[in-house]
């Protein structure tokens, strides 16, 4: 088969290992991704280079995860590709689509309303029974019925499914009162005529496996599937995937066993694990190049699941990172004397970042609670240091973005054309309580304003890229909405650890590791600890450049020493002195060799280079050297590299310039290559 030049220039962006799952174009597939390897490149590139070369025709394309902001990003990704049609959608958007366009046909009439929160429906079943809750008792017995669903396991099992494998009852009721609870819940329900998002997944599975022609129908639409962060798919989703596919083998799933977190809601690595036994003739592919972060924080995450001479994560083996990134600064452990000792200490490292050149928004500050955060927020806004806290209502149903929207859709119609778009919304803004500088107060009134805030900097974005006008930054939200992609509000991040899955910052400071909180107190089980430790895991891998580790060893000032840092640092936490930091030395035999340069470089290639550098210095609106220092580009002349390693080698060109540029840099280099080759 003839392969089109455009399909060629797709896998050139890839490394071998990204571009043997680009080419693996028919299923089964497996890709075992660790983190930071460029997973979402290499399917997305897969799925462009299945496009380019006539496998894939893109509307039979159906790409799914776990998250909103995921898919809008593989969407993203794909038509910077050129490529266009592709559904990539979480599963329950997926789902909801087919099972909304098939419900005319099968049951008649529009399908029921979706409960967005169980807490009020929960509240009246257990008044019927007569149980008494509170509030934290019923969010407990609600996340209780959702992994019921989600498992798979009715109110007729529930008593014996979690006898079978030890599951505790929640919130200090007994497994039959919650049996009870769970039939209740449905019957209260059904009288109201509503769904939940679990039943969304239960019925369209029940109707296309019941439903042959409708099952025909869909299996016609779509007949090429990729599932990614497969190591959280439920027996549910399973489910469903088992009935779009029909027998059919054309998958590929991506995911990673040490990053399996979310076993509390049902996610289960069990069928990624067994991927190969289900499917004999599958081909597998390891993604162990860490383009995200540097050796130093890549050699504390292997060495982290190195447990017992065996690189394991929980009962399944672990991939090894090797790390492609320049050597970074020292990982930094600390031992603070109380909490809030630790929280003026991070607010403080936090401070001399941003000073240093660090944009907030580039650093977080997680931790294995959300009730932890309230000290760091506490130091932060003493400090002046601009936060938000991520878990909460999403951006866009947050009440202060859909007042600004609907201001700035009736600002629209008696806009001047003649005033700068950036301008005109931060005049609409000012009626909505925005400011040009933020309030000194923090909580609800700091997060109205940085909500605003980044609705603001979105309008500068635009107007700089592209000369938006404001219609055209209204089409861009209700873009975002619908995808609930959120514009990047500036300020530092604070977040659980569950929170922070899927998302990366310069510098992440991990902090209250200590016992009781890592592993939280509540993991008894072998099974429960070793997910606590794939926590610590994506929370470590979640940084690129700096990583601070810290507890503190008692709660209050001049409180007792009782805590000790958590157990999964031993022997990886460099000896204490007296409550300093004390950082930890590179580990060599993960990082790659860092190319500098010695002065002997082709002066033609190097002229070259420099001249498409004043070209994107110009598009950019930037100085050259921000682009790509001189010292870099002498590197890159005298190296000739011909791949993206090659080129991550070189020291001060990272992941975010290579995404950017890498491709043309390539490109340059070959090109000259091959003008000298011809003389």
């Amino acid at each position: 088969m003839s392969v089109p030049s455009s399909a060629h220039a797709i896998l050139e962006a890839l490394d071998p290992d990204q571009r043997a799952v680009a080419e693996a174009l028919t299923g089964p597939v497996c890709v075992l991704a660790g983190a930071g390897t460029g997973k979402t490149r290499a399917i997305t590139h897969r799925i462009a280079y299945g496009v380019r070369t006539g496998v894939y025709t893109p509307t039979t394309v159906l790409a799914v995860t776990f998250t909103a902001r995921a898919a809008g990003e593989m969407r993203t990704r794909l038509r910077d590709l050129g490529v266009v049609g592709v559904q990539a959608r979480t599963f329950h958007a997926a789902a909801l689509r087919q099972l909304s366009y098939f419900w005319p046909k099968v049951v008649g009439g529009a399908p029921p309303r979706i409960l967005e929160h169980k807490a009020q429906l929960v509240g009246e079943a257990a008044r019927r029974l007569g149980l008494s809750v509170d509030r934290v008792a019923v969010r407990d017995l609600a996340s209780e019925i959702e992994w019921s669903k989600v498992s798979l396991v009715t109110a007729e099992d529930y008593e014996r499914a979690c006898a079978a494998i030890g599951r505790p009852s929640p919130a200090g009721y007994d497994h039959r009162s919650v049996a009870r609870l769970v039939t209740a819940y449905e019957e209260v329900k059904t009288e109201r005529s509503l769904i939940d998002f679990e039943d969304v997944l239960l019925m369209l599975g029940d109707m296309l496996a019941s439903q042959r022609t409708i099952a025909d129908e869909v299996r016609r639409q779509y007949r090429h599937f990729v599932v990614d962060e497969y190591q959280d798919v439920s027996p549910l989703q399973q489910f469903v995937l088992d009935q779009w596919l029909g027998g059919r083998e054309e998958l590929c799933v991506v995911g990673d066993p040490s990053q399996t977190i979310y076993s509390f809601t049902g996610a289960t690595p069990h069928h990624l694990m067994t991927f190969t036994k289900a499917h004999p003739t599958a081909q597998v592919v390891r993604l162990v190049r860490d383009y995200r972060s540097t050796p130093q924080v890549v050699g504390l995450a292997n060495d982290l699941l190195a447990v017992t001479g065996r690189r394991r994560s929980g009962d399944h083996p672990a991939l090894e990172l090797v790390a492609q990134r320049p050597a970074g600064p020292p990982v930094r452990f600390t031992a603070y004397d109380d909490d809030e000792a630790e929280a003026a200490g991070v607010a403080g490292a936090v401070g001399r970042l941003v000073a240093d050149g660090t944009p907030a928004s580039e650093i977080a500050v997680l931790y294995r609670t959300n009730a932890q955060s309230e000290a760091f927020e506490q130091a932060l806004a003493d400090a002046g240091i601009g936060y938000l806290v991520r878990g909460g209502d999403r951006f866009f149903a947050r009440k202060e973005v859909r007042d600004a929207i609907v201001l700035l859709r009736g600002g629209a119609r008696s806009a001047d054309p003649t005033v700068p778009m950036p301008e005109t919304v931060r005049d609409i803004l000012l009626s909505a309580g925005w400011a040009p500088e933020p309030p000194a107060a923090r909580g609800a009134a700091r997060e109205r304003w940085e909500s605003m805030q980044a609705l603001v900097a979105l309008a500068d974005d635009l107007a700089a890229t592209q000369q938006a006008t404001l219609p055209d930054l209204i089409a861009d939200l209700a873009d975002r909405a619908a995808s609930q992609h959120a514009p990047t509000v500036e300020g530092v991040t604070l977040a659980s650890l569950h929170a922070a899955k899927g998302l990366e910052w310069d510098a992440v400071f991990l902090v209250g590791m200590s016992e009781g909180l890592m592993p939280i107190s509540l993991a008894e089980t072998d099974e429960a600890v070793a997910e606590e430790r794939r926590l610590l895991y994506v929370g470590i891998t979640r940084a690129r450049e700096h990583l601070a580790v810290s507890f503190a060893r008692s709660r209050a000032p001049g409180g007792r020493a009782t805590r000790r840092r958590t157990r999964f640092l031993d022997g990886l936490w460099p000896e204490e002195s007296r409550g300093a930091g004390v950082r930890r030395a590179p580990r060599a035999s993960t990082a790659r060799p860092v190319v500098r340069p010695s002065g002997e470089y082709d002066e033609a290639l190097y002229e070259r280079l420099r001249e498409w550098r004043t070209v994107q210095a110009k598009l950019v609106d930037r100085p050259a050297f921000v682009v790509l220092s001189n010292s870099v580009l002498e590197t890159i002349a005298e190296v000739r590299p011909t791949s993206v390693p090659e080129l991550a080698r070189i020291d001060g060109i990272g992941p975010t310039k290579i995404d950017a540029y890498g491709a043309a840099l390539l490109e340059l280099v070959q090109e000259h290559l091959r003008k000298n080759i011809d003389k």
